[in-house]
Order: structure tokens, then C-alpha cells, then sequence
């Protein structure tokens, strides 16, 4: 297949550019609403208990569960509380009016049902809605919408809301918060790729020189991002999709583009360098690197199609959509970008602003040495020779990075995750929480199903659970209760035919141990039939289950596709394990940096996130199927040269294994650790986002991606091969004559025609790009009609690319 692509991108790169012109308008066009079909929420399973009991109360409970809190401020202060009875603070004049008039407007909207308020309620009744120093009143409803049309809403009513003069009005609540993530997540992808695009393009001027070179992986990258859009837009036509797979997959998008793109214009340069012409370098180019692209992208796509195990759409979204973004990056890799390198030609050494800066300091052009004189090689077989400590060492320390990932917590996000500077919602959040006896968003609601008793039958459950260490009231149809003994009346609306719903009152963080304690708690309360728990302690408890539960089924899939695609890429059973206990130590590395970071608070102040002593429970687990995906990708790119090079070897030695390594690393360890740091500013560019597991993405997977690079690849890899020594590509009998029969073997180098052998120093470069110092093909010619640079004839047919390499590593 990749040879029929490279055929039509060499023999038609024309009709192939245009055509992905207009598939990239089409995708622009389709993708650009793509935005208004995203969906808030998704975190918990819709089958868990929270969410069962969730939708009895949306559907026949009018604000039992209000989604929409308004916060009314007066500057009474402190002194409120003494002086309520004089009619200041929320009693004063201005502050009853402005409470009156935001009721009576929330109570006219066709879109906002079970208004309740503190001025409505009175003192006594409504005192869960008053601050504690009497400075602040509550007013509390529901925006009766889905989850697609509730951000827009919430939106519209926090606009359109009344802001009476000589108060402070403040909108919060899951509405407005969803409204206000979704914004500041669209503006986050936009700044983040504003700042990617031109570091990116720096660092590829540093890698290739060339201008235009380095202009190719930021090409495709765009392609990629503009495709991703459509590719979401598609997606929610038949699923729901997060809002924020917007942000997550546009950078992968962006961040896989480049990635490719860099080693496959690497790859081109060097068979250019190797004396093909552009047709033989364009078709060798898609059967090498070309073929190691595809089978990267299908590791990635296999380790988030994992997540469709998991039963939120958080998740499954991520499975959809990045599956689809990551083949669409590929494919821009191998087709497009081919069809451009054959237009381009020798061009892509165009315009090499190395040249004149050179010229500027009076520097002498580099010198062209053999592989294995370069830097990469000398660094490779210095590790080698002390494999043991270098092994012991990095191993250690990889552990010693993952430990506090052993004391991690995972709970389910609230209004904390946002900036204050950015978000209404996070504002009064943190009122509820230091100013209310009673924070109204921990408060949980119990459903009984189904309930067909009176008031006589629901006083006693209510009472009990009134009992319970950390509940402040419980409000229900038999009455209201604090402390076992009633102190209010029923409140309305609260039992009809569909059954009966509680109200616990609490101020305990939901999120935390205390929480759990108490959920624990009021479940073992006996009640008058089934009950069903909703509110932020229950969803944190579901979440949790619903992760922890299919997570050993995500990791065993993983693990498995992994080792198979391993198996069939290297023929060896060795190299698969190997790869799986080194990704797993990255991993823990990268994961114990960031509850370090993220749980402990450790650099809060630098980065601006509140820390609230756990991890947003899903995406430690998304990060891990993607920063899984990744790092098996480099590994991917690692020992296809590697492998490359044991095949052209005698393959009977150690010494032939540890060449091979050394060589393999020396051909690809600047470009892939290029494309690390590539990788690793595109990701980064998440972390000025003001959505705090966001940047815990980003800055986890950029810390991942480059501890893997620098660390496994270039220290731990070759360490370990060289201990392993042949062993490395053993495989049962059995396994290997399986291998023979289906593996993923290199196509043959292709033969091109006997015209087209041209000496690099005059074919390889043009004008404007120097040619190397010295002829760098003189040798025999080889039987499958390529040149060999060291003099010999080859006949087996498989590459050998072990030409001039630059002093700078290239």
C-alpha cells in the first residue's frame, strides 16, 4: 500500500496537492461549527447510581438540584451579622430589592424552573442561603437544558442577568461553570498554538537550516489541525464529544503532524546525501520512514482506542476522535508530504539560513565524517561500556521520580480547576466554601423511587441522616432537621407520584476523605425503600468505580496490542518486554512528577492553579493511554534503524548487536530527539491554559515525551541492549517461522534507472543548499541498484544507510 501511495504522490504530486487543498477547505468549512456541538461534562458513567438519581431529579423535582447559583454581595462586611436586625447586609434595603428583582427575573424564564432565594425564604428558612457574616445572599435555581445546550444558556442568562447598583452580583453554579470552561478552553487552544507554531518553526530552522525543510512540518501539522476539526465535527453527528477533546486533539493533531513530517524530510535529505535521485529518494522515503510513520500511528491509535473500555464519553471521545486524528496525521505524512518533496526536490535545502550566519562569524562550513565518529555514536558506545551502572542508575532514578505517584488521589473536578482571574464561577465557589455554613454545591440529594408514604414515614429517615457527623440540615417533604431534631417545616415539591427526594446540607469538601466518610455514612442510614444518591461526593465516588474498574482491562489491551505489533515490527519476543518495562518506568517518572506538582501544589504559584490535594480522576487515565502511545512511537523509530543496521550485520556477535544499537542511534537519535523537544513545546503550549488538569495534561505528557526521549532512548535502551546482546532478537522457533510468514518486513530497495545514479556532490545539492565536502558514494555499485557508501556490494536487498553524516550529529 505504501508503495501505490508513493507511485501516485511521484507521479501525480500535483493533482495530489490540489486534492488535499480542497479536502483541508472542505474540513475548514465542515469543522468551523464544530464548537457548538461539544459537550460540557461526561466525567461520570450514565449508568452509575449518581446519574440515575440525577435524571429522577432533573425530570420530576423542579430545583431540587439547582445548577445555577447567584451571589449577591453587599460591603455590610463583617459587621453585617451584628447589625442584620438594623437592616443591613443582605437585610438592608438595597440588598432586598436587588434579591427580589434577580428572583422575580430568573422566575419569568421559560429556561430556569425551582427558583429559591434567601428573600424569598425569609431568615429562619432561607438561612443555608445566608453567609455567616451576613454579607452575602443566594439566589438558587436550575437552567433546564442538556448538556450541548446548557454552556449557551448559562451564557445567555449570565449576560442578560440583572446587576441592580449597590450590590455585587456574581453568577456560579455547574451552568455558568461549563459556559466558562468552554470559553476558556477554546481561547487556550488558540493561544496555544499561536505560541507552538513559531518555537516550532525556530527549532525545525535549528534542526534542518533550510527554511523550506523546515517549513514542510509545520505544513502538515496544519493540515492535521484543520482536519481534526472536521474529524470532531463528524464524530458528534453519532456520539457525544467533550469540549475538551477540542483542545487535546488539536494539539495532538498539531504535535503528531510535525512529528512525522520531521522524520520523514530527514529520511528524504538522507537518501538525497545517498546518491538517489528525487523519484528513488521520495519512493525509499515512504517505504522506510514512511512505513515506520504508519506503524507508529497505529501503536498510538490501538493505545487510545483503549479507552472505549471506559463507560464516560469523556473518555470514549478521546477513543473516537483521536483514532481518526492520528491516521489523518499519518496520512497527510505519506501522501502529501511526499508529493511535496517530489515538486520540491533538492529545493528542500533551500534558502539554509545557516549559511550566512556562518559567514557573519566567520565560522568554517561543518565537516561531513562517518557515522560512527559523530556524537550520538561516541555517546552511545561510552553507555555501553558501562551498561550495568548505567542501567542500575537510570532505573533508580526513573523510580525514585515516580514514588509520590504511590500516594496519589484521584477525585472528579469542580469550580476550583479554573482560575479565579478567569471565571465568575470559581469566585463564588470560593465564597460558598470560607463564607456559608452550609456550601451549597457539596450539598447531596437523596432520591427515593418510587416513594409512595407520607410525611410520618420520610420524618424518621430524615431525622437520622440529620444525625450523621457533618451534616448541618436536612430538608424533606416530613420536615426540616438539624441535629435529630426538627427545626423547620416540610419544604414543598419535594414528594410526588415519582417518589420523594432529601436535601443534606453539609460543608465538608466533598472531594476529600471526610467526604467519602460521610457518603459512606449517610448510605448505611436505613430508609423507607430504595434510595439513590446524587451530588459531588456521590459523582466523585462513581467516577472513581467507574475508572477503576475497566482500567486493568485498558492496560492489559494495551499492553497486548503493543507486544504483538512489537513482535511482528522486530521478529523478537525479547524486544517487546523490554519496551514495555521501560515505558512503564517514563510513565511512572512523568506521573509522579505531576501529583509532585499538581496533588501536592508544589509550584502552584508559578503556574496559577489552586491545588486541591487529588488529580482530576480522568486524566491520569487518558494521559496514560496517550503518553503510552507516544513513547511506544520513539521506540518505534529507534529500532527500525536499529533493526535496519542488525540486519545488514553478520548478526552473529554481541558486538554486531551493540553496533547495530550504537548506529541506530547515531542515525536517529538527533532527529528523534528533535521531534521530542518539538513535541514537548506543542504540549507545553497547554500549560498557560488557566484550566488546571489541562495543564496538568499538557505539562505531564511534554514531561513524559522528553524523559522518554533523552533518558529511556538515549541512556536506558542502549544499556539494556548491550546486556541483552543477541538475546534481544530471540524468539521461540515457533514464533519466528510465524514472523517469516507475516511480519512487517521492509519492502526491497527500489531500482531506479541506471541515468538517475548521480554522485550526492553533484545531485544532492542545488542552489543554494552546499554539497558536502568530498564525494560521499564512491564505492561499488550495489546488485539492487543503489549505491553503497563503504565500498562493498550488497545482495540482500535490504537498506543500508550508513553514509556521511554532519559534525552537528545530522
Amino acid at each position: 500500500m505504501l508503495t501505490r501511495l508513493a507511485r501516485l504522490a511521484i507521479n501525480r504530486p500535483k493533482w495530489v496537492l490540489v486534492g488535499a487543498l480542497l479536502v483541508v477547505v472542505f474540513c475548514g468549512v465542515f469543522g468551523a461549527s464544530v464548537t457548538d456541538r461539544l459537550k460540557a461534562g461526561g466525567y461520570t458513567s450514565p449508568d452509575s447510581e449518581s446519574a440515575r438519581a440525577a435524571k429522577l431529579v432533573n425530570e420530576h423535582f423542579d430545583g431540587a438540584q439547582p445548577n445555577l447559583i447567584v451571589a449577591v454581595t453587599t460591603g455590610a462586611g463583617a459587621d453585617a451579622g451584628a447589625g442584620a436586625a438594623a437592616g443591613a447586609g443582605v437585610d438592608s434595603a438595597a440588598a432586598r430589592r436587588a434579591g427580589a428583582r434577580i428572583t422575580e427575573w430568573m422566575g419569568a424564564r421559560d429556561d430556569i424552573e425551582g427558583v429559591q432565594s434567601y428573600w424569598t425564604l425569609g431568615p429562619q428558612a432561607g438561612a443555608a442561603l445566608r453567609s455567616e457574616d451576613g454579607a452575602s445572599g443566594l439566589v438558587m435555581a436550575r437552567i433546564d437544558a442538556s448538556d450541548t445546550d446548557l454552556p449557551k444558556i448559562a451564557e445567555r442568562v449570565k449576560a442578560d442577568l440583572p446587576r441592580p447598583e449597590g450590590v455585587t452580583v456574581r453568577v456560579g453554579g455547574y451552568g455558568p461553570l461549563t459556559a466558562e470552561m468552554e470559553s476558556q478552553v477554546t481561547r487556550d487552544a488558540t493561544i496555544g498554538e499561536a505560541v507552538a507554531f513559531p518555537i516550532s518553526l525556530i527549532v525545525l530552522v535549528v534542526v534542518f537550516g533550510s527554511l523550506v525543510a523546515a517549513g514542510l512540518p509545520l505544513l502538515i501539522g496544519a493540515v492535521s489541525i484543520v482536519t481534526t476539526l472536521a474529524i470532531l465535527r463528524l464524530v458528534t453527528t453519532f456520539a457525544d464529544v467533550s469540549i475538551y477533546a477540542l483542545n487535546m486533539t488539536t494539539v495532538l493533531g498539531l504535535a503528531l503532524g510535525i512529528d512525522y513530517s520531521l522524520f520523514m524530510v530527514s529520511r528524504f535529505r538522507e537518501e538525497l546525501r545517498n546518491g538517489l535521485d528525487v523519484p528513488a529518494a521520495v519512493l525509499r522515503t515512504v517505504q522506510t520512514a514512511g512505513r515506520t510513520v504508519m506503524f507508529s500511528a497505529v501503536t498510538v491509535a490501538l493505545a487510545l482506542a483503549a479507552l472505549i473500555v471506559f463507560p464516560m464519553f469523556f473518555l470514549k471521545s478521546f477513543a473516537y476522535v483521536g483514532v481518526a486524528v492520528v491516521l489523518a496525521a499519518a496520512l497527510a505524512a505519506v501522501l502529501v508530504l511526499p508529493a511535496a518533496l517530489t515538486l520540491l526536490g533538492h529545493r528542500v535545502d533551500r534558502y539554509d539560513v545557516r549559511v550566512p550566519l556562518r559567514r557573519w562569524f566567520g565560522m568554517k562550513p561543518p565537516r561531513w565524517v562517518a557515522p560512527e565518529e559523530s556524537r550520538w555514536y561516541r555517546m552511545v558506545v561510552a553507555v555501553t561500556r558501562r551498561a550495568v551502572p548505567v542501567a542500575v542508575l537510570t532505573t533508580v532514578g526513573l523510580l525514585v521520580l515516580g514514588a509520590p505517584f504511590l500516594s496519589s488521589k484521584w477525585g472528579y473536578p469542580d469550580d476550583r480547576v479554573i482560575a479565579a482571574s478567569a471565571a465568575e464561577s470559581r469566585q463564588v465557589g470560593d465564597l460558598l466554601r470560607e463564607e456559608f455554613a452550609q456550601d451549597a454545591a457539596a450539598s447531596m440529594t437523596v432520591v427515593l423511587p418510587g416513594f409512595d408514604g407520607g410525611a410520618r414515614e420520610l420524618a424518621p429517615y430524615a431525622t437520622a441522616l440529620s444525625r450523621v457527623d457533618g451534616v448541618s440540615t436536612v430538608v424533606s417533604g416530613g420536615g426540616t432537621f438539624a441535629d435529630g431534631a426538627q427545626v423547620g417545616p416540610a419544604a414543598a415539591g419535594m414528594v410526588n407520584d415519582a417518589g420523594a427526594v432529601v436535601r443534606v446540607g453539609t460543608a465538608v469538601d466533598p472531594y476529600s476523605d471526610d467526604g467519602e466518610r460521610l457518603l459512606t455514612a449517610l448510605r448505611d442510614v436505613r430508609g423507607p425503600g430504595e434510595a439513590l444518591f446524587a451530588g459531588a461526593a456521590a459523582e466523585n465516588q462513581d467516577v472513581l468505580d467507574a475508572l477503576t474498574g475497566p482500567l486493568p482491562y485498558a492496560a492489559a489491551l494495551i499492553a497486548l496490542t503493543m507486544f504483538v505489533l512489537l513482535f511482528l515490527f522486530t521478529g523478537s519476543v525479547v524486544l517487546p518486554v523490554k519496551a514495555l518495562l521501560m515505558n512503564t518506568l517514563s510513565l511512572a517518572a512523568a506521573f509522579g512528577a505531576m501529583v509532585w506538582v499538581f496533588q501536592e501544589g508544589h509550584l502552584s504559584g508559578l503556574l496559577g492553579f489552586t491545588p486541591t490535594g487529588y488529580l482530576v480522576a480522568n486524566i491520569p487515565v487518558l494521559m496514560f493511554c496517550l503518553a503510552f502511545g507516544l513513547s511506544m512511537d520513539y521506540e518505534v523509530f529507534l529500532l527500525s534503524r536499529i533493526r535496519e543496521e542488525w540486519l545488514a550485520s553478520g548478526r552473529t556477535t554481541t558486538e554486531d548487536n551493540t553496533h547495530a544499537v550504537a548506529m541506530g542511534v547515531a542515525r536517529t537519535g538527533r532527529v528523534f530527539t528533535a521531534a521530542a523537544l518539538l513535541m514537548a513545546i506543542v504540549l507545553i503550549g497547554m500549560g498557560v491554559s488557566k484550566v488546571s488538569f489541562m495543564q496538568l495534561f499538557g505539562l505531564g505528557l511534554a514531561l513524559t515525551v522528553l524523559v522518554d526521549a533523552v533518558v529511556v532512548r538515549c541512556l536506558l535502551a542502549p544499556a539494556m541492549m548491550r546486556l541483552m546482546g543477541r538475546f534481544n532478537w530471540w524468539a521461540p522457533p515457533a514464533l519466528s517461522r510465524l514472523h517469516a510468514r507475516i511480519g512487517l518486513t521492509e519492502e526491497a530497495h527500489p531500482a531506479p534507472p541506471a541515468d538517475r545514479h548521480e554522485p550526492a556532490a553533484a545531485g544532492g545539492a542545488s542552489a543554494g543548499a552546499p554539497a558536502p565536502t568530498g564525494d560521499p558514494t564512491t564505492g561499488a555499485a550495489r546488485t539492487d541498484g543503489t549505491v553503497r557508501t563503504d565500498g562493498t556490494a550488497r545482495t540482500d536487498g535490504t537498506a543500508r544507510t550508513d553514509g556521511t553524516v554532519r559534525t552537528d550529529g545530522r
